[in-house]
């Protein structure tokens, strides 16, 4: 490529003020196209030219065209909206979440993408829109991690019409799911338990709706249940023990997804149904909660209690804990190339991936 033509004569950029593209190219005596070029369209100028520009903006002190700006002129901004329904802190928390982000945010970094997490102001008390990050949140596009059914937070992400991938929620027009078999996986582990010869299962559920309560669920509130994760389980568990006409589950649910939640339920739940001789927990962060509730009541597991978690997390295994296993690493691969597939104007199927049970040491049949 011949060397760009002068379109001014060279000459220092204009005194005070910031420092523009148009003063980089007055400097070096080229077109403001060329200084443009360097950085938006490399492949235009030789190596030697684009270094020369890139020298002399760094010896201005020019930082590089604007991004909003950029980003209005190619309609995108670079970034996904991962919309989380709960406190950030909380995100960051949960192991599960965790991997999941990290999942997503590898599958899409080395496409010019970055993640923006945006977590409900959920506290209680707090009148805080829910919905404002959403609202006002420049993006490319929405995954939705975690929202409840009918939700003004899910209808806030629908209503702007940008590509959206849902995760373990309810198909909604104008997006893609990504999920797993969540019945499928909780029937196995309370099938697993009735067929150990266990009748009296505790369980202690996630948030059943975005009007959190901690304590036994009445089965009014387990008929509105409005978070698919924690209804799908559910009903799993009911349709393993109704094949055992003497089973009896007494649910109990944790208003945040902690140890300390898991522990404080199993020990009332024990204490209100000390005839109860295995739990189903909805989470191994939950089950890790149970596992200290039955060591500080003296229930030995799994000889006096057996405990069943779900996700399978790092560190499960060292508990030795039976588990349901889900993919979650893979599926925030399958969410991710979702999304590119949605922001190429490409058609993104809907994905439902596998669980399985994974028996460990702390499950066994009753004691006589």
């Amino acid at each position: 490529m011949p060397p760009a033509k002068p379109s001014a004569a060279p000459g220092p950029p204009r005194a005070g003020g910031r420092v523009t593209l148009r003063d980089v190219a007055r400097t070096l005596g080229v077109s403001v196209a060329t200084v443009s070029n360097a950085y938006n369209r490399p492949d235009q100028l030789s190596e030697d030219l684009r270094q020369r520009v890139l020298q002399a903006a760094r010896d201005l002190g020019y930082q590089g065209p604007d991004p909003l700006a950029r980003s209005l002129r190619r309609g995108r901004t670079g970034v996904l909206g991962v919309v989380y329904d709960a406190p950030l802190d909380y995100a960051f928390a949960d192991p599960a979440a965790a991997l999941f982000l990290g999942s997503v945010t590898r599958a899409v970094q080395h496409h010019d993408l970055n993640v923006l997490l945006l977590a409900s102001p959920y506290a209680p008390g707090a009148h805080a829109d829910p919905t404002g990050p959403v609202r006002s949140a420049s993006v490319d596009g929405f995954i939705v991690y975690c929202a409840a059914d009918g939700s003004a937070l899910l209808r806030a992400v629908l209503e702007r019409g940008l590509p959206t991938v849902l995760v373990d929620q309810e198909p909604q027009a104008g997006a893609v799911n990504v999920g797993i078999d969540d019945a499928g996986g909780a029937q196995a582990a309370a099938a697993h338990l009735l067929a150990l010869g266990h009748r009296q299962l505790g369980v202690v559920c996630l948030e059943l709706s975005e009007q959190r309560f901690s304590g036994p669920v009445s089965p009014a509130r387990e008929a509105q249940a409005t978070y698919r994760t924690t209804d799908q389980r559910l009903r799993g568990y009911r349709a393993a023990a109704a094949h055992h006409p003497d089973a009896t589950l007494y649910p109990t649910e944790a208003a945040h997804n902690t140890p300390d939640s898991g522990e404080a339920l199993t020990r009332d739940l024990l204490t209100r149904h000390p005839q109860v001789t295995a739990v189903l927990c909805m989470s191994d962060v939950l089950a890790q909660g149970a596992l200290r509730a039955a060591a500080a009541l003296g229930r030995r597991v799994p000889q006096d209690l057996s405990v069943v978690g779900f996700d399978d997390l790092p560190g499960s295994e060292t508990l030795d804990l039976t588990t349901v296993w889900q993919p979650t690493t893979d599926k925030g691969e399958q969410v991710g190339q979702a999304m590119l597939n949605l922001l190429a104007g490409q058609p993104a199927a809907p994905v439902t991936l596998p669980t399985r049970l994974v028996v460990r040491g702390t499950t066994a049949p009753p004691a006589p």
